[in-house]
């Protein structure tokens, strides 16, 4: 067989959706053997991207690679339309680990183990196809697909106030949505061709006033899901209720379909409109990291510190992403990736120490780290990696996104200036708030109100590989980042030819906003 000419992508994507059907018929009492069967069509959905990518994906190209089209209704040019390329491969790579991790780490599971392990496989599918798919329709249906297995297990299995924690998300999340499905409708049905595939609304000529509009729909649904101040407060909450396995998906994937879709539409097909409002993104860039690093730090409940931590680290994302450099942009899909690793590991290990604690409350721990080391050592590690560390990808993917943005020539210096301080700011906040944690934690003496009703035992191998696992690539990284950015440095340097291209004509025919609000008109001189 040839297989060049098999259809990868199609398989990676349906192939665990409908191995999820297989679950009710599976004889099993108590869940072992369903666990077993989770984490088996997980390793197998994740070797074939592997495979896929090693034996089919060409590292040097910029365009799309692995396509494959199928009519679906030939009316309306709507399509099985699937392709990877710079920007959704290590998307996809990230989404076969990190769910495979957290099949692993679902092991505790005991309730409802059946629908449990449907769930996290249909997300599996759902996932790769929002990074996968190249119709906007389908790519909606994708995007809605997640929705419903993230309600059930954060109302099923969540905390005590898991209802509200699911309603919530369930509200932001779907009404979100609904300005992605009017802005691809918007662009299907404007000029002669009715089409929802995304190169050929690339090829469209929107003016200006309709990208704007359309921008600005998609950016309001995408900030919900990055997330972006003020629609972030879901996510707290979500974090706060949310099983490990399920913090590890919404930390790990969920919050970069975000970043990734603000890139493949917002960046890259309104590229016009983005290059307007490209300083409205790294002013709230700013604010996401300022503002969540100094909430982080009021934060008593140890899940929602580390959520509020999550989207603070995700402020560089958008800051990257506008900086009209190829190394500011490299560093927002490098960043992505490693926040996908790092949120993961530590979620996890939150995870771990409350099924050890059952307190979530930093006041009611303390001095654990003497009857738990491997956890005291591993959860420490992960924190060095969050509080960018050298050595550990989130320094390089900051980094360059730093020096990417101070050496852009699309802003005026006063702003370049405000913005790089800010960012330094919330640098020097993220270790703050962290080594106090694991101060609270785990130094000081034992609280013996703690311990005397709850055995402290160490972490279990599972623990100890899933950790490992995590940390191989977050250290990898950040000694030889090119492991990653050579997958996409083809595409991101195309991209930001493209933007440049872009914001030269935007410069000569729009005046500069001020100096300390926007960009000046530098670009292409």
């Amino acid at each position: 067989m040839d297989t060049a000419q098999f259809p990868w992508l199609t398989t990676i994507i349906l192939f665990p959706f409908l191995a999820a059907f297989a679950i009710p018929f599976i004889p099993d009492r108590e869940g072992k053997t369903i666990r077993w069967y989770a984490l088996t069509v997980g390793l197998i959905d994740f070797a074939l991207i592997i495979y896929a990518f090693v034996t089919q994906y060409d590292i040097h190209s910029s365009g799309m690679q692995l396509v494959e089209s199928y009519t679906w209704v030939p009316a309306l040019d709507l399509k099985w339309s699937v392709g990877v390329d710079g920007l959704s491969m290590p998307l996809v790579m990230l989404t076969g680990f990190i769910t495979t991790l957290a099949i692993l780490a679902s092991w505790p599971v005991t309730l409802k183990p059946r629908l449990f392990y449907f769930l996290m496989l249909a997300m599996y599918a759902g996932q790769i196809g929002v990074f996968a798919v190249q119709d906007m329709l389908l790519f909606f249906l994708m995007w809605e697909l997640e929705l419903l297995p993230v309600y059930l297990l954060l109302s099923i299995w969540g905390g005590k106030r898991r209802l509200y924690a699911a309603t919530k998300f369930i509200l932001y999340t779907a009404g979100g949505s609904l300005f992605i499905l009017v802005a691809a409708l918007a662009m299907a049905f404007y000029g002669d061709t009715v089409t929802f595939d995304m190169r050929s609304l690339m090829a469209k000529d929107f003016p200006i006033n309709l990208q704007l509009l359309l921008y600005g729909g998609f950016l309001i649904a995408y900030a919900v899901k990055l997330p972006i101040f003020p629609l972030h407060t879901w996510l707290p909450d979500a974090h706060g209720e949310a099983t490990a396995p399920v913090h590890m998906l919404l930390a790990g994937i969920l919050l970069k379909m975000g970043g990734y879709a603000i890139i493949r539409m917002n960046v890259e097909m309104l590229p016009e409109a983005h290059a307007r409002f490209a300083p409205i993104l790294v002013i709230f860039g700013v604010v996401n990291i300022i503002y969540a690093a100094l909430t982080s730090f009021a934060q008593r409940n140890l899940k929602r510190k580390i959520a509020y931590s999550s989207i603070s680290h995700m402020g560089f994302v958008l800051i990257g992403l506008a900086s009209f450099t190829n190394l500011g942009l490299s560093g927002a899909v490098l960043q992505m990736v490693s926040h996908g690793l790092i949120g993961a590991s530590l979620f996890f290990l939150v995870g771990a120490t409350y099924d050890r604690t059952h307190t979530l409350i930093l006041s009611e721990m303390g001095g654990v780290g003497k009857k738990m080391p491997k956890i005291f050592a591993m959860f420490t590690t992960c924190s060095m990696a969050s509080l960018a560390l050298p050595g550990m990808s989130g320094f390089v993917a900051e980094l360059m996104v730093f020096v990417g943005f101070a050496t852009s020539d699309a802003y005026s210096f006063s702003f370049k200036l405000i913005i790089l301080a800010l960012m330094a700011v919330g640098v020097i906040l993220t270790p703050i708030y962290l080594l106090s944690m694991l101060r609270e934690i785990f130094y000081g003496p034992e609280n013996q109100e703690l311990t005397s009703h709850e055995v402290l035992v160490d972490a279990e191998p599972r623990e100890v590989f899933i950790i490992a696992c995590l940390l191989i690539p977050i250290i990898g990284f950040g000694f030889y980042p090119k492991l990653l950015t050579q997958i996409y440095d083809a595409k991101t340097v195309q991209l930001t030819e493209q933007l440049r291209a872009e914001s030269f004509l935007v410069a000569e025919t729009v005046e500069p906003p001020l100096a300390l609000v926007g960009r000046a008109p530098k670009i292409g001189e």
